[in-house]
Parts: C-alpha cells; structure tokens; sequence
C-alpha cells in the first residue's frame, strides 16, 4: 500500500459515496486507475464495504447501553451470536477474552424497553450475567487514524 491508496482511503471515510473520477481529481489519477486501486483494496481486505450509518437517536432510541455478557455454563457461544438476531436492540457486539464473554451495545427507546431486553437475553439465549452501562455520549474518532501507522 503506498501513499496514493492512503489518499484514496482517507478520501473514502471521509465520502464513501465519491465517484472514481472525483476520487481521481483529487489524487492526480484516472477513473480507471483509481478504480483498479480500489478494487486491489478490497480484494486484500483493506477495504471491507461501505455502509450507511444511522444515528440511533434520530430513530427514537436515546438510551445507548454498553453491556457485559457471561453465558450459563454450557451455553453454545455460536447459538448466542445466531439468537442476537433476533434481538434489534442489540446494534453491535464482541467476543472477549476475560471475565465475560461478549461485550453488546443496545440502543432502547426507554429503560422498561432496557428491561425486556434484558429479560429476554437472560431467558431466550443464555446470558447467565449482565453489567451495563449507560452511554453518556459517543466518541467522534477518526478511523483513518489507523492510515498513520
């Protein structure tokens, strides 16, 4: 990867939406170049998609809770990813190393729609324990940050 696909990567978080050829104005290349570079970069994994964000607040969902998960003993670990699907609260999640075992963000409308959840995750899919966290505001870092390395 050279400066050029940094370029092109920074101008991609920044606008996941531009075209090749404004992709190729602002770093000095064709259309065509730019978008053999960028099919390069997905083709190693770099570049993984694109995505539309949404803002769960703007959606009604103003509580934002960052939860601890330890399973019951037993429970199958890829039944519990499999069943979050079936919970829409539950915007993101991540298996750990250490006391738990899954780290979960949940975007609710209120705390009794929280509770549900909660009941649910414990009745439905195996969650022996759960420590949560309100989410006072999130952090706007950069993900290009990583192009500096």
């Amino acid at each position: 990867m050279d400066a050029i696909d940094r370029s092109l990567l920074r101008l991609l978080i920044d606008d996941a939406r531009m075209t090749y050829h404004d992709l190729g104005v602002s770093v000095r290349l064709s259309a065509n170049t730019v978008s053999d570079r960028v099919r390069r970069l997905r083709a190693s994994g770099v570049l993984q998609g694109y995505r539309a964000e949404l803002d769960p607040a703007a959606l009604g969902r103003k509580l934002l809770m960052v939860s601890d998960i330890r399973l019951r003993d037993g429970w199958d670990r890829q039944e519990f990813e499999r069943g979050l699907a079936r919970v829409p609260q539950v915007v993101s999640g991540s298996r750990l190393t250490g006391e738990y075992d899954f780290l979960l963000r949940l975007a609710c409308v209120d705390a009794a729609e929280f509770e549900t959840v909660v009941d649910t995750l414990k009745r439905e899919h195996g969650v022996r324990e759960l420590r949560s966290r309100l989410v006072l505001h999130e952090l706007d870092l950069d993900p290009g940050r990583l192009l500096e390395l």
